[in-house]
């Protein structure tokens, strides 16, 4: 950052670490000894499709790179798009198999950006339910290399903010946290969120 950027009160922005996304095990630890949240093993990659065979052609390498993974034979990743055009890529693994989720979102993430599409990723999820059956997603921000919670009200279209602050106060040391709370979106509809 130059000394015009600094008197313009412009930033530098921050540059995506995918490897944040590593601290997610250490930080299910966490939230399942701190306030009863476990993992429900389904994870997403959600990005703006762009038109074109390059970018074609690296969404199915992903999948055959994800379906392998799974050695299962099955289609472990699914693709589904939004009410708003976004794309998300579902991953889906044991709820207790936390690392290979974490695996597969990275791998997403940085195929897509090794390929040029950097630009296009937008976050990533990993989905939480605790015993009485409240939905929570960690969500990364790619553009940020944060996370936030995302608390959402079952059978609502209304956030638990209270708890949103808690978990964030209780992941801290396990994870970057966003702290401008504006950019806490609520990605209603999420994959992942309600599985």
């Amino acid at each position: 950052m130059g000394l015009f950027d600094a008197l313009l009160g412009r930033s530098k922005p921050v540059r995506p670490d995918l490897d944040q996304l590593f601290g997610l095990p250490s930080a299910a630890v966490t939230l399942e000894a701190g306030a009863g949240f476990r993992p429900t093993g389904v994870g997403s990659v959600c990005f703006a499709a762009v038109e074109g065979g390059a970018f074609a052609e690296v969404q199915q390498d992903v999948r055959a790179l994800l379906d392998l993974d799974t050695g299962q034979g099955g289609v472990p990743v699914e693709s589904t798009r939004d009410a708003y055009g976004y794309t998300w890529l579902v991953a889906r693994h044991p709820a207790d198999d936390m690392p290979t989720l974490v695996g597969d979102l990275h791998a997403v993430n940085s195929a897509l950006e090794s390929h040029g599409f950097g630009p296009q990723l937008l976050c990533s999820l990993a989905g939480f339910r605790d015993d009485s059956g409240r939905p929570l997603a960690l969500v990364y921000l790619y553009k940020r290399g944060t996370f936030y919670p995302l608390c959402v009200r079952p059978g609502e279209q209304k956030r638990d903010n209270a708890l949103e602050l808690q978990i964030a106060g209780l992941l801290k040391n396990d994870l970057r946290v966003e702290e401008d709370l504006s950019r806490w979106f609520p990605l209603w509809g999420a994959p992942g969120m309600g599985d």
